[in-house]
């Protein structure tokens, strides 16, 4: 009980800093930015995108619709949307050390695991919220304006037509993926959260992880073979393997076991570490 009123207070103490409308309002700009470029010039980025296809194959039927839009804008948003996270995730824990509250804290009857808990469940709604709305905004929003149609997917593999009867449980498929990846990037935050005494040390810590372990991750090094697999950042992108044929069922599990095992790892440090940290002082 003490749990879920904390988690409330926490709800509610995001909902009253200005940089969680920043994120929802940042990530509201970036997709309607994207929807009006489509609408305004998007027959012409199709037409760059298939035009090696044009003289072996012959599209008919409407190219440019609103499932093919929300694949572009989830493609595009994968890498900015850590970044909103973390302004909100990245302050939860160093925000109060900061503003001096922290002492507080331990007035409170509810443990120190119990405070860490219910700043993660709220990060995890927030986080939780934000994915949502881009699902909203890119799937809804861009139907409305696009309308539906078959989902054209270039890969690795070539071009791939996905049936727009079959689009409905990849793209919530992908959402829920998604969703993992950033609440992993969020538990990062939070972690990083907990060793800093501001805001601003946890949100450069995060992005700064996901940045070398991207670059990492695309060296064609031999040395790094070996962790690649297990970096989280490998396996940010993995919605994307909802929308191949045949639908690669292990690589998905896969994805999905590295990334929740992230956030329990994550979470256990920063259990460990707010635990021994002097508050009192």
């Amino acid at each position: 009980m003490m749990l879920w009123k904390n988690t409330i207070n926490e709800l509610l103490k995001i909902a009253t800093k200005i940089r969680s409308y920043i994120g929802i309002g940042a990530l509201t700009l970036l997709i309607l930015i994207v929807l009006f470029a489509m609408k305004a010039d998007g027959k012409s980025y199709i037409g760059f995108v298939t035009a090696s296809f044009e003289q072996t194959l012959s599209f008919n039927g409407k190219i440019l619709n609103g499932n093919l839009i929300a694949f572009i804008i989830m493609q595009m948003l994968i890498v900015h949307v850590p970044l909103l996270i973390s302004l909100v995730t990245g302050d939860l824990l160093s925000g109060e050390e900061a503003s001096g509250t922290i002492r507080m804290l331990a007035t409170k009857p509810i443990s120190r695991s119990g405070i860490v808990l219910s700043k993660w469940i709220a990060a995890t709604i927030y986080t939780l919220i934000m994915t949502v709305w881009l699902g909203f905004l890119s799937l809804f929003v861009a139907k409305w304006m696009f309308g539906t149609g078959d989902l054209i997917v270039l890969n690795s593999n070539g071009l791939l037509i996905i049936p727009e009867a079959d689009l409905a449980w990849r793209f919530g498929l992908a959402l829920i993926i998604a969703f993992l990846a950033l609440w992993t990037v969020a538990t990062l935050s939070l972690a990083f959260s907990a060793f800093a005494k501001n805001s601003v040390g946890p949100i450069v810590s995060t992005m700064s992880v996901i940045i070398l372990f991207t670059i990492i991750g695309t060296l064609d090094v031999s040395v790094f073979d070996a962790i690649k697999p297990y970096m989280f950042t490998t396996h940010m992108a993995a919605w994307r393997s909802v929308f191949e044929d045949p639908y690669p069922t292990s690589a998905i599990w896969e994805s999905v076991i590295i990334l929740v095992a992230h956030i329990a790892v994550l979470l256990g440090i920063t259990l460990i570490r707010f635990n021994k940290k002097d508050i009192t002082s």
